[in-house]
């Protein structure tokens, strides 16, 4: 089997990568000649490159990668097609869904199963990994997958795992902004609803476009919202049956009344799915915060929390219950300057430092810019590498609570590492 991968954003490099792994020739293209190749698995890639001015082609053994242009012929060969999200509702993907070219129409065993969706703007990736856990203590063979900026490896591969096992539920995180590719792609039986927040503007403009989106992705389904949601009213009038959580009531691990919420929405699906009170209790007490999201370390005196906070609401919700002395920010990249309005909450909250590190990419000098133009009086530092970051949480170890959070996951989950690891030596 072929198949043809149409862009190579995130998804599209997971979607190769999955492609690869389970054994299908792969043409992917993407007219950006200078996109960014890092974490394509491409271990027996050969040297065989084809360059012009404004086209690179790179052969490997089972793919062809060209850059600049897209080889019509090519496309056309394939058995199936994998496009970007973002390309969605466009002329090209209609066309494709016409043709039942999509990778999700020619490998469906997924739309089979019973699927729940968990969506929203913060808190996805810890609410799905705490319903995994229920389900599989209640003996549930889980499959789980979906957001490639979640940590997972992208709704393709979800898609052909799913074709390759034998799963009793598939639970799918679906970003915010691929609604509309998410409904298509899976057949959704459940769909929880964290929160809206003031993320991925660029996209949606507007809190308005944002809900509508949303109301789409919700009609004809039972979905779960937390009893005090914005919109709401549309909500049920768009879907088949609506369903309430509230914070939960029991004993946590994770830090933050924004887990309460979490958990809540987790064991409103869960009791919607029978699963008995004690497992949903045990599994939540002993749930541990996942990799890369907040958690707390003791250093000394400090409290260090470390987690990523990448949009206003998340680093508010986290401000509004605990004093911090320093705030450490993981800078966005270029084409995010939205996502500088963490910003905006880290100086109204006016710690006595703010720390800028780079995040997704070196943006420090427009962080700075932005943090003088908001006439912030405290301290700013920038710092560029772990070792810096580690030396100022030695540095302010014995004042009450430190956070680090900001833009950034794989480096923030280096920074939890080694922040933990010191944590633990002290602690011997």
């Amino acid at each position: 089997m072929k198949a043809a991968v149409i862009g190579l954003g995130v998804e599209g490099k997971k979607a190769v990568n999955s492609l690869l792994k389970h054994g299908w020739e792969v043409y992917a293209t993407d007219l950006n000649i200078n996109v960014d190749l890092n974490g394509l698995d491409l271990p027996r890639l050969s040297a065989d490159m084809l360059e012009g001015e404004q086209t690179v082609s790179i052969v490997g053994e089972k793919i062809t990668l060209d850059l600049g242009f897209t080889n019509s012929y090519a496309v056309e060969q394939c058995d199936a097609i994998a496009i970007s999200p973002s390309m969605f509702g466009g002329p090209f993907a209609e066309r494709l869904l016409m043709d039942g070219q999509l990778l999700s129409d020619v490998v469906d065993k997924h739309k089979d199963m019973f699927t729940i969706g968990i969506t929203g703007t913060n808190g996805k990736t810890t609410t799905v990994h705490m319903l995994k856990s229920i389900l599989e203590n209640a003996g549930k063979k889980v499959l789980v997958g979906g957001n490639g900026g979640g940590g997972f490896s992208g709704y393709y591969d979800l898609i052909l795992e799913a074709n390759s096992g034998d799963y009793d539920v598939l639970l799918v995180e679906v970003c915010d902004m691929t609604l509309d590719f998410c409904r298509y792609s899976f057949d959704f039986d459940m769909i929880g609803l964290t929160n809206i927040g003031n993320d991925h503007m660029d996209v949606h403009k507007t809190i308005a476009n944002y809900k509508n989106s949303l109301v789409r992705f919700f009609e004809d389904k039972l979905i779960f919202t937390a009893f005090n949601q914005d919109f709401n009213t549309d909500f049920k009038e768009s879907a088949d049956k609506a369903i309430p959580y509230f914070e939960y009531q029991d004993k946590l691990q994770v830090f933050g009344k924004f887990n309460l919420l979490n958990a809540g929405l987790a064991t409103a699906i869960a009791r919607e799915l029978k699963v008995p009170k004690d497992v949903i209790r045990d599994t939540l007490s002993n749930f541990k915060a996942v990799e890369g999201r907040l958690d707390v370390y003791k250093i000394n005196n400090a409290s260090i929390y470390v987690g990523k906070t990448d949009n206003s609401d998340a680093l508010a919700s986290v401000l509004n219950e605990k004093d911090f002395y320093a705030i450490f920010i993981g800078t966005p990249r270029h084409n995010e300057e939205h996502r500088l309005d963490i910003l905006d909450v880290a100086a109204k909250y006016n710690p006595e430092v703010i720390v800028l590190f780079p995040g997704l990419e070196d943006t420090i000098d427009m962080a700075l810019y932005r943090l003088n133009s908001l006439g912030y009086r405290g301290n700013i530092i920038t710092v560029t590498s772990l070792d810096e970051i580690i030396e100022l949480v030695a540095e302010y170890s014995h004042e009450d609570a430190i956070l680090i959070g900001g833009n950034g996951q794989d480096t923030i989950i280096n920074i939890q590492e080694r922040v933990r690891l010191i944590s633990e030596k002290l602690a011997q």
